[in-house]
């Protein structure tokens, strides 16, 4: 589905391609400009601001001068970005990457003239400190500009002549068809040793290498509709692009303050690593045969929540960073005008008991998978079960982060029985009865607890905390972790209700933002929420309005299988930060579940 036009200039958030190199990812426009990169890691200081800003806040042109209409697509099952554009005197294809595997983080750009004789214009803009500060630049030699912004170094190399004009390095040049120009930006520190860029060609070689070989090791089932199959390829390579290689740990997403609401103070800082999140992705590269990457994140967690349980956070840097104070950049205006633009996440300190459901799970099912257990694996969740079993009891901030005040959430509480659950039967196989008996006891607890305080007889649903009367689209997720069958009369009664009170246009809200979360303003439809009802669809045998749905929900995707958080269910456009993994994990999960079902097979999801 093809997004509105805003009522603005700015492009709308699926405009952008994304490119990245497992250290950080560039969003790049239809246009040919990239508007956002952050260097040398995807939480460090944007270098190219324009996505929240103007374009004085950095970016990178490369484009036809005039007019010129343009086509888009990834080279086969890679971020290589190819983008062709059509102008009346001839074609040029612009090839946009980051180089794979390692070494100096760095961008290629590649023009190659395909017809006629096409005029290109390049600018340069370079802001570092999220599109404060102007670089000092200088031509170090035929083709070569250094430019230092405090620690940073950048070093652009190309054959096209360029010259400094009003603060950016400019070039105009003609590509006819047959000739190719190269321009190489690479990032290091203008201290110490000068970071070596690749040859252009050297390093498209490399990069195509490393995602052939990653999509080579994806294991999808046989009778997966090729369309879905397409989805779901570029559904784990968007996946491992936010992936942190050096640590094995996943971003939420690749940009941070893209609004839930155009002009909305909604906006938040997901370039950081949720628990919550991550569980959910390495779920999905462990059902796709990912085992490489789902052993990366397993060893990144063990070290990220060492320490004290209670001191466990929701989320982490990149690295396992626990410090991730947040504040605004008061300089930047936001993408279409949505203040304020936040830096680090204050959701890192809230108490949300559903994490530790989350990990127990994803870790039992690793070991369901073959996957190795890490040597640290069973005191962690010895010391986790012990803290879990009194801190169960507690409110607390829920799924969804809310700045109000805590309740005793349901989707938390189900989770806590998950964490039970999956320790009791690890217990069992560990030959530790009583232990087993302990904790078997204290799901049966929750479990009784959930039933009579979390369900409304009288509404016939279940409820989004202990008394109230409202629904929330995580309650879908209780017969996707095995707390009740998917056909039991209560999950009928809620998957009824979750449809009366929270579906809009054919996409699903979280929960109605109606001022009781503590912050002003509305939100779109939440994307992964919706695939989660696909997935319930399928379990209670509604194959039809299933498919229905996953196939509206595609059509959600940019030209380039792109997902944001949210889409407003109105207008069709894309919401929130870009692109955003809980969706392309909802895509994946809901497409095997889809496949299965299709097949017969009904083994159930958490199995």
């Amino acid at each position: 589905m093809a997004e509105p036009e805003q009522e603005t200039a700015q492009a709308s958030i699926g405009d952008y391609g994304l490119i990245a190199d497992g250290r950080s990812c560039a969003l790049v426009s239809r246009t040919g400009s990239i508007d956002w990169l952050c260097w040398p890691r995807l939480d460090s200081p944007a270098c190219f601001a324009r996505l929240l800003g103007t374009e004085d806040n950095g970016h990178w042109l490369l484009a036809p001068k005039g007019e010129s209409t343009s086509r888009r697509a990834y080279e086969s099952c890679t971020m290589i970005l190819e983008t062709v554009h059509e102008t009346p005197e001839g074609s040029v294809r612009v090839t946009d990457f980051m180089a794979m595997p390692q070494g100096a983080p760095m961008v290629v750009r590649r023009v190659e003239g395909l017809s006629g004789r096409v005029e290109m214009t390049c600018v340069l803009c370079i802001r570092a400190d999220y599109g404060r500060t102007v670089p000092w630049v200088q031509q170090i030699g035929p083709g070569e500009w250094h430019a230092i912004a405090g620690p940073d170094l950048f070093i652009f190399k190309t054959d096209v002549e360029m010259h400094g004009e009003d603060l950016r390095t400019v070039g105009d040049f003609e590509i006819a068809a047959g000739e190719v120009r190269e321009f190489v930006l690479c990032h290091g520190r203008s201290f110490g040793a000068e970071p070596q860029p690749v040859e252009a060609e050297d390093a498209i070689t490399a990069t195509r290498a490393y995602w052939d070989a990653f999509t080579d090791r994806i294991r999808l089932p046989r009778k997966m509709r090729p369309d879905w199959r397409d989805a779901v390829l570029r559904s784990l390579l968007t996946l491992k692009a936010l992936t942190f290689i050096p640590s094995g740990g996943i971003a939420a997403a690749a940009t941070t303050s893209l609004p839930e609401e155009f002009g909305g103070v909604r906006n938040w800082d997901y370039r950081f690593c949720w628990l919550r999140d991550s569980a959910f992705t390495l779920q999905a590269f462990l059902e796709t045969g990912l085992r490489r990457e789902a052993q990366a994140w397993r060893d990144w967690l063990i070290r990220a929540v060492a320490g004290s349980p209670d001191q466990l956070q929701i989320m982490y840097g990149l690295a396992g960073e626990r410090v991730l104070t947040e504040w605004e950049v008061d300089w930047l205006p936001g993408f279409a005008n949505s203040r304020p633009v936040r830096v680090g996440n204050a959701a890192a300190n809230q108490f949300q008991l559903d994490v530790y459901g989350e990990v127990a799970d994803v870790l039992a099912l690793a070991t369901r998978r073959g996957l190795p257990p890490h040597s640290r694996q069973g005191d962690y969740r010895k010391v986790v079960m012990d803290f879990l079993s009194h801190a169960w009891h507690k409110p607390d901030e829920g799924i969804w982060e809310v700045r109000g005040d805590p309740q005793h959430f349901v989707y938390s509480k189900v989770m806590a029985w998950v964490g039970f659950d999956h320790a009791a039967k690890a217990a069992g196989n560990d030959g530790d009865l009583a232990e087993q008996a302990r904790l078997r006891a204290l799901a049966e607890e929750v479990h009784a607890e959930v039933c009579e305080c979390g369900f409304n007889a009288g509404l016939g649903t279940f409820t989004q905390y202990y008394g109230s009367n409202t629904v929330d689209a995580s309650l879908l997720m209780l017969p996707l972790v095995g707390f009740l069958p998917p056909k039991d009369p209560r999950m009928i009664g809620t998957v009824a209700a979750i449809e009366e009170r929270l579906l809009v246009n054919g996409f699903l809200l979280r929960y109605k933002t109606d001022g009781h979360d503590g912050l002003e303003g509305h939100e779109g439809a939440f994307l992964l929420c919706s695939f989660w009802l696909v997935e319930v669809y399928a379990l209670q045998d509604r194959l039809d309005e299933a498919e229905a749905l996953f196939a509206r929900l595609l059509a959600i995707a940019n030209d380039l299988g792109l997902l944001s958080e949210e889409v407003d269910p109105k207008t069709g456009r894309m919401l929130g930060n870009y692109p955003q993994a809980f969706s392309h994990v909802g895509l994946v999960m809901a497409a095997l579940i889809l496949t299965r079902r299709r097949d017969n097979d009904r083994t159930p999801p958490h199995e």
